[in-house]
């Protein structure tokens, strides 16, 4: 592959990871709004602990914020993390995204306290972090290596605080199970490099 298409390759990749996230982000957003609209009617679509009926509810609660506040906190990050993790192919991104939602929905099912309401993207947030902050030394791709530490320095601090148990509001379970299921999806989705090439899992 001449020097010329790799850099369109990439840069096309990059334009794809970018639609993706803002899309991603304004349909947060939009949701918001139709929440408002509705009298918070998709609030309802949280997760409640060890309800049976609530399992359906494992891949919205992702989708669901509790006001603008809530989605304003998570845009950002997941603007960021989401575009670095879908730089390494749309396909492999939306199923490793699949699987930390889903993991992170279970788990919240599972071990949230009983009767409360769970429901945002910082479960995602931080299983892309987790993603990201591992998967350069699974790989061992130096790049990678280097995404992993400046992320670790830049954003390290504020990813322990949220898994503080101390946070009165703050699902630090979510936090807790995301990030898990992020370190475990690096190792699922890793790219496996075959002499010059790389193939992606």
């Amino acid at each position: 592959m001449s020097g010329t298409e790799w850099e369109w390759s990439r840069g096309d990749r990059a334009k794809a990871a970018a639609k993706l996230m803002v899309g991603w982000v304004a349909l947060l957003w939009l949701l918001e709004v139709v929440d408002v609209v509705s009298g918070h009617a998709l609030d309802s679509l949280g997760i409640i602990p060890r309800e049976p009926s609530e399992l359906i509810d494992i891949v919205p609660a992702a989708f669901i914020h509790f006001g603008f506040a809530h989605v304003a906190a998570n845009s950002v990050p997941l603007l960021v993390f989401g575009f670095l993790a879908a730089l390494g192919g749309i396909r492999r991104f939306v199923l490793m995204c699949a699987l930390i939602i889903v993991a992170d929905g279970l788990g919240v099912w599972l071990i949230a306290p009983a009767h409360t309401n769970t429901a945002g993207a910082s479960g995602l947030i931080f299983g892309l972090f987790g993603f990201l902050l591992v998967g350069g030394f699974v790989e061992r791709r130096p790049l990678g290596i280097v995404v992993s530490l400046l992320l670790g320095a830049v954003w390290g601090t504020s990813i322990l605080f949220g898994l503080a148990p101390t946070q009165s509001g703050v699902s630090w379970q979510a936090h807790l199970i995301g990030l898990a299921a992020g370190v475990g999806a690096a190792f699922v989705f890793r790219r496996r490099v075959v002499g010059r090439g790389v193939l992606q899992a």
